[in-house]
């Protein structure tokens, strides 16, 4: 077991951002770490960000992640992977969804996206490690876009030390009934996105 482990999640609304954060705090919960949550929802149902701060320890005082502390980023959409590289340091790792969802400001023609090369540039360079993974593509192959963030979780999952059954059953706790299988179908995949895995 860990000392501590600080996750922060950032997408946007719809891509899932909550039902992972919840099932990172249930996988926290089985695997015996004292867990606390935080979570903004920025206009979520029109598109606006979604952040979700799950931290895991032996004693978790606070739910809220100091800067320069995170120990693992999720960016469900890049341009919000990007805002919170305050949060990175040296021993971070970060794994995005190389996926675009284009804020107002962009669709109006008042700003322009960020290219892939800035944000990778960002991210690296205050973390350890940084690594896109391509949840969307692989979400859409699985039939159902909104499986990038359960991708997401499962590519986390290969570098942590969890049993995947440990999530495997959290996530048939926390998903409809309909979508069990497929959801499961989905953490594997994200599984399998680390080599040797």
């Amino acid at each position: 077991m860990y000392n501590k482990i600080d996750f922060i999640i950032a997408g946007v609304g719809g891509q899932g951002t909550i039902l992972a954060s919840d099932i990172l705090v249930e996988v926290g919960l089985h695997a015996g770490y004292d867990v606390k949550k935080s979570e903004v929802h920025g206009m979520s149902q029109r598109g606006g960000g979604v952040e979700s701060q799950v931290r895991w320890g032996e004693r978790v005082y606070s739910p809220l992640i100091e800067k320069g502390k995170a120990d693992y980023l999720l960016g469900f959409e890049m341009l919000e992977a990007a805002r919170w590289t305050e949060y990175l340091n040296p021993s971070s790792v970060v794994y995005v969804n190389r996926h675009k969802m284009y804020p107002p400001s962009v669709t109006t023609g008042q700003a322009e996206y960020p290219a892939e090369t800035a944000i990778e540039h960002e991210l690296s360079s205050r973390a350890g490690r940084y690594e896109w993974v391509d949840a969307m593509a692989a979400a859409k192959e699985l039939g159902n876009p909104a499986l990038a963030g359960v991708i997401m979780l499962g590519r986390l999952s290969a570098d942590l030390d969890v049993e995947p059954e440990t999530w495997l059953k959290v996530i048939a706790e926390l998903v409809p009934a309909k979508l069990v299988e497929l959801n499961k179908k989905a953490f594997i995949t994200g599984r399998k996105m680390k080599k040797g895995v």
